[in-house]
């Protein structure tokens, strides 16, 4: 046994179930259920020109407010995909910013993450105002969308009565079949409008839907630890006001650079100083904001300064990346001004305080020197292709069965539980699921996700493994 379970009992035998306990229509359910929860999903985007109400029609389709929504055009500027379900059907939700055809600078940018979900969505909902009605906007986005090869559904927005629903039938004249009115805010007609989604999405995704644009780095940390100066070491401008007083930077800021012969889409965020619910004014929103920022990315790096020691708002800033299952590099700056003595104790404190993230991808830097800058490229590359790895469920099985041979789990009433079947459910991040005849303690938990990076990597992503306890049925 194991001197980290060397406390635990059980005997190894019956830990795994075989097919002499468990029938084979019983090991197929599982299976079923599994691949179902693994199986990838059709997409639904959301498109129209700014302020038409898209994010707040996610935001319903949801269930829940995860779509930054404000009465200001332009609001949204990525193209953030969430995952539905609707009459027990899952699918993805992609959230665009407001498409306009001849837009420039960031909009244009902005403009073509939203032509990329036209491309490889499977069902496009096109948005539009009815109060306003048909713009010359409008127009041009249904021109695009009588191209396209997904169906294409035409939503008259903000409809809020008898009135403005009679007005909506003008926007046949746009060319895509029947207005579709709703109120995205009130939620009137978007039970039906889900239900026709359901009609049009096909039962697997389209082939070759995968691009999804440039990927997402936010970086994060404390107030002053450098974030603004990095980013405008990476795109070799000055692109962020950079100051010695802590705080500069309130909004989080949007740059696409070119790195490693890619286009990586950089955030800088605010310095969070505080718990989210204990800022206050400027603060608050200053938090909601990275926050918002961190969820909408798919790797963050983490800065700590280096040449100072640790304090708890490093540790909540990587708790927080950590919580919303992002990809994460910690990039250690100031390195210019750590002498040997600061060396020794910093590793110290990483012993001490960081003991849980020995998988962490780990960068000595300097934003204001440059020195080793390069070298985030390839963590970021590796945390990413860790945050995407999935294992074959074979694999998996095979695996796991020798390890809780060798290690069984602690037993629980007298009880030894035992694994009926393991499979990977998702990725961004590996999620695992474990079905078995009884809890499996958090203690092994952490030790089966120890064993399963020794075997098979994970170095820069967060690894989650879930316990469904299932009791085995009586045979008829």
């Amino acid at each position: 046994m194991s001197d980290e379970l060397q406390d635990f009992g059980g005997d190894a035998d019956g830990v795994w179930s075989d097919e002499s306990d468990w029938s084979s229509e019983e090991f197929a359910e599982l299976a079923d259920e599994a691949e179902a929860d693994a199986a990838p999903v059709p997409t639904v985007a959301i498109v129209g020109r700014p302020n038409v109400g898209k994010s707040t029609l996610v935001n319903r389709i949801l269930g829940r407010r995860e779509a930054v929504v404000e009465d200001v055009p332009g609001v949204t500027r990525d193209r953030i995909s969430y995952e539905a379900n609707w009459a027990g059907r899952r699918f993805l939700v992609q959230d665009t910013g407001g498409w306009e055809p001849d837009a420039k600078g960031l909009q244009q940018s902005v403009a073509a993450q939203a032509e990329v979900a036209m491309r490889t969505a499977d069902v496009i909902v096109v948005v539009v105002d009815a109060v306003v009605g048909a713009t010359a906007t409008d127009e041009a986005v249904a021109r695009t969308l009588r191209r396209s090869k997904a169906p294409v559904i035409l939503v008259a927005n903000k409809v809020d009565n008898d009135k403005l629903e009679a007005e909506a039938a003008a926007l046949w004249s746009l060319g895509l079949g029947e207005p579709h009115t709703i109120s995205a805010t009130h939620g009137r007609g978007t039970g039906d409008l889900l239900d026709l989604i359901l009609e049009k999405l096909p039962e697997t995704p389209r082939e070759g839907t995968g691009g999804r644009g440039p990927r997402r780095v936010a970086l994060v940390g404390k107030p002053n630890v450098g974030k603004s100066s990095l980013l405008n070491k990476l795109t070799g401008e000055h692109r962020s006001v950079v100051d010695n007083v802590a705080g500069t930077t309130v909004d989080p800021v949007d740059s696409l650079v070119e790195l490693g012969g890619k286009v990586w889409k950089f955030v800088d965020t605010a310095g969070l100083r505080k718990k989210v619910s204990h800022a206050s004014g400027h603060e608050f929103y200053a938090s909601l904001r990275t926050k918002g920022a961190i969820e909408a990315a798919e790797v963050a790096i983490v800065l700590i300064d280096a040449s100072q020691p640790l304090t708890e708002q490093d540790l909540r800033v990587l708790s927080m990346v950590i919580d919303s299952g992002r990809a994460v590099v910690i990039a250690y700056n100031k390195w210019d001004l750590v002498d040997e003595d600061r060396r020794l104790q910093l590793e110290r404190e990483i012993d001490r305080e960081m003991v849980q993230l020995p998988w962490a991808q780990r960068v000595n830097i300097s934003a204001e020197t440059g020195r080793a800058v390069q070298k985030l490229v390839p963590a970021v590359e590796t945390a990413l292709e860790s945050w995407d790895k999935r294992i074959s469920t074979g694999r998996l099985n095979s695996w796991l069965k020798e390890v809780m041979a060798a290690t069984p789990p602690p037993l629980r009433g007298g009880k030894l539980p035992r694994v009926l079947f393991a499979t990977q459910a998702g990725t961004r991040p590996p999620t695992f699921v474990l079905f078995s005849t009884g809890f499996l303690e958090a203690g092994y938990r952490r030790f089966l996700e120890r064993r399963l990076r020794e075997e098979f990597g994970f170095d820069g992503s967060p690894v989650r493994v879930n316990v469904r306890v299932r009791e085995k049925r009586a045979r008829k």
